[in-house]
């Protein structure tokens, strides 16, 4: 079965690699606790408040 989680991660200015290497180990935490075996799909998109970079969602697409 194929199954859809959603990670979101808020941005702040000047701390960006940081918080992408947390969210990073947050998903391959995710991939380990629940012995994913197959990823299908991993694809990021920003989100924005008046015209600023504020967040990151990160889907990851598995196969159950």
């Amino acid at each position: 079965m194929i199954k859809v989680k959603t990670f979101g991660e808020p941005l702040a200015p000047f701390k960006a690699q940081r918080e992408l290497h947390e969210l990073d180990e947050r998903i391959n935490s995710f991939i380990r606790e629940n012995k994913v075996t197959r990823v299908v799909s991993v694809s990021d998109s920003t989100t924005m408040e008046e015209g600023s970079t504020i967040g990151l969602i990160r889907v990851l697409v598995y196969e159950d």
